[in-house]
């Protein structure tokens, strides 16, 4: 009887997007056929493939992709300390039981909490937890400058150790060119083999666009077994990216505001143009760990 209980209290959880905690929210979006997405108008677009509130005070926010049951989340802790729940779709008592998760912090320096010890974040510094891993919290060093902490978590089989990477830690690759607007700096950081972090599948990093660029990944690509996210932040106040997705000729564009994500479905490119320089926080999952692993689309052959 009480299992049964159980049952139907995180059914209604899931279906009202409660978490356990009054301060985690999230919501579940569905995979979408490509024959179907090409059809979507911009309203239908924007809902299924944009996250629009990742960050805010006070708050966990997560989105829970079912291309690869990819997690996407923000944390920004204010006054206290907020813990990383599990949600009621996992079907979880903690976040990572089945999970690892990559941690990004874009804003003040911050503390991130693994089962008692403290791991301090700085600006794009970044934090790898393996699965098993139990109480996570995070927090804020100055609440006058809270850290924003982004998240992105995948399905785990084989627990990994907590590596710190920072950008000076991290594989820092040139790219682009300012003749082709498109001059910029890939770091990867939680990426199997790097700084001594080891994942199961989950990869991130960041990629700075230098004054006077705007195209990022360009020429596209597609992951056939991988999927992906962007994070955009650092779009100065009143400019945007226009992030690019779809299939190679079949191609839809999607405006994204400050410290927001797109995700990218196995079968979408995924590029952009900003009306100013940017940054963003690319993290995939999937069937590999292989970094190149990708279909090249030739700049000429896109429609």
């Amino acid at each position: 009887m009480k299992r049964k209980i159980l049952t139907v209290v995180m059914c209604l959880m899931a279906c009202w997007g409660m978490a356990q905690n009054a301060y985690t929210h999230y919501e579940v979006r569905w995979a979408s056929n490509p024959r179907d997405a090409k059809h979507y108008d911009t309203e239908r677009l924007r809902k299924e493939f944009l996250i629009q509130k990742v960050m805010a005070p006070g708050e966990v926010n997560w989105t829970y992709s079912l291309y690869d049951r990819f997690l996407v989340g923000g944390a920004e802790p204010v006054d206290a300390p907020l813990e990383l729940a599990s949600i009621a779709p996992l079907d979880t008592k903690n976040l990572l039981d089945n999970r690892e998760l990559g941690i990004i912090n874009i804003g003040g320096d911050g503390v991130v909490t693994v089962d008692g010890k403290d791991y301090p974040l700085a600006f794009q510094e970044a934090l790898y937890i393996g699965r098993g891993s139990y109480q996570i919290t995070v927090s804020s060093k100055d609440p006058a400058h809270p850290a924003k902490f982004y998240l992105n978590s995948a399905c785990a089989q084989k627990a990994y150790p907590i590596r710190k990477v920072t950008l000076k830690e991290a594989h820092n690759i040139k790219a682009g060119s300012l003749a082709g607007s498109n001059d910029r700096v890939i770091h990867q950081m939680i990426i199997d083999g790097v700084a001594g972090v080891h994942t199961c599948q989950l990869q991130m990093g960041i990629t700075e666009l230098k004054e006077g660029s705007v195209w990022n990944t360009m020429p596209a690509h597609t992951h056939l077994r991988r999927m992906e996210t962007y994070f955009y932040y650092k779009i100065p106040e009143g400019q945007q990216v226009l992030h690019i997705m779809g299939e190679p000729q079949e191609t839809r564009p999607i405006w994204v505001k400050n410290e927001q994500a797109v995700i990218s479905p196995q079968w979408s490119i995924h590029c952009g143009a900003g009306t100013s320089n940017y940054t963003f926080i690319w993290g995939m999952a999937g069937e590999n760990l292989i970094y190149t692993d990708m279909q090249v689309v030739k700049i000429s052959d896109l429609k």
